[in-house]
């Protein structure tokens, strides 16, 4: 019997697949090329540690392969560079104890409800901002992301923010935590928001939004809506969106409950708990290794270069999270910088993270 995770990641696998053969939107033909499109990437890849294999699921390398519209070379890549951040990141191992401070005034937090198309709602005010550390800020809205992506209902891998401006102003304004939140959410968690709502937004914030959208990728600030509680037209978003008895008063729903630090720490523990056994469900249904010998370099690889790429590498900064938790060195070890390239030893070979010297160029 499946546990609860691994059923999570059982329909993972084949939501893409699923998705095209209930709209009948892809012909037989579009879906072999995308499985022989993530056979090539996984070939690329080599054989990963459990936890790595593990992410690199078909539904998430299908993402990789959207965010750099099918190139599989760039979408290695992208997914490459994820893999390092998450060795060396360890999101799936942050706790609510480490981040409970940044939590307490509801700066961001997880809806107990869904919208109508079965997507987690991730609650932002920027206005209750409480911390001025960076690293910090940007630890709590990773966990936010993990514990969000744990949560998703079944047939479903998108959620949605609902960002309110309520107590907004100047002071609030960091370009730095903006360039770190956009370099994380697009470079390790692409196609992962349905819908951005800005729920009355200021006017000085039409300025701000001009600094920011350059540090975002077409395909993020699309999927940006504004909405405003005295414009109708606006308005008619949220109704479409959200079953209005449950949406809160703030965002003109009928639900007066509020954000409650003591209560919502109490849902964060319980997901904690859930968070080792959905690694522990999913590996389980990981399947069998890469029958082709791993290749760990890429440098006959042709160059390749789009706007969003240069924008990414004009953009991107790195981000690293100190950790009390130990590496597992069964699985992975991290073998360091040889040669201007950072290696991983996976017990059958070095596993080169680092985009080759042709995807440097190419983001030039």
């Amino acid at each position: 019997m499946f546990t609860e995770q691994g059923k999570f990641y059982s329909r993972e696998l084949s939501m893409d697949v699923k998705k095209s053969e209930a709209n009948g939107s892809q012909k037989p033909s579009l879906l072999e090329e995308q499985q022989e499109k993530i056979k090539e990437i996984r070939r690329s890849l080599g054989q990963l540690s459990d936890k790595l294999s593990i992410y690199c699921s078909d539904a998430s390398i299908s993402r990789y392969l959207r965010a750099r519209n099918g190139n599989v070379k760039k979408a290695t890549k992208m997914l490459k560079e994820t893999l390092k951040w998450r060795f060396e990141y360890k999101p799936e191992e942050i706790r609510w104890e480490e981040v409970a401070h940044e939590a307490e005034t509801g700066k961001i937090y997880r809806s107990n409800y869904i919208d109508k198309f079965g997507r987690t709602v991730l609650v932002m005010r920027p206005g209750c901002q409480n911390t001025k550390s960076t690293k910090g800020q940007i630890s709590y809205l990773v966990y936010c992301m993990e514990n969000a992506i744990l949560n998703l209902p079944s047939e479903q891998e998108q959620m949605v923010w609902l960002i309110d401006f309520q107590g907004f102003n100047m002071s609030n304004i960091s370009v730095k935590v903006t360039r770190e939140t956009a370099h994380v959410l697009q470079g390790h968690y692409p196609e992962r928001l349905g819908l951005a709502i800005l729920y009355n937004p200021p006017k000085f914030f039409e300025s701000f939004w001009t600094v920011v959208k350059p540090f975002l990728e077409p395909k993020t600030y699309k999927k940006v809506k504004f909405v405003y509680s005295d414009d109708l037209g606006t308005k008619k978003i949220m109704e479409d969106l959200f079953d209005m008895e449950k949406l809160e008063s703030a965002f003109g729903g009928l639900n007066q409950t509020g954000f409650n630090i003591n209560d919502y720490a109490e849902r964060m523990r319980e997901d904690d708990k859930r968070m080792p056994l959905f690694w522990a469900g999913a590996a389980s249904l990981s399947g069998p290794p890469p029958v082709t010998a791993p290749c760990f370099n890429t440098n006959n690889s042709e160059s390749g270069s789009d706007d969003s790429d240069k924008e990414h590498a004009e953009n991107s900064s790195p981000l690293e999270r100190s950790s009390n938790h130990s590496s597992d060195v069964n699985l992975l070890e991290l073998s360091g910088v040889r040669n201007g390239a950072m290696g991983i030893d996976s017990g059958v070979g070095k596993i080169n993270l680092e985009p080759n010297s042709n995807d440097k160029a190419a983001d030039s």
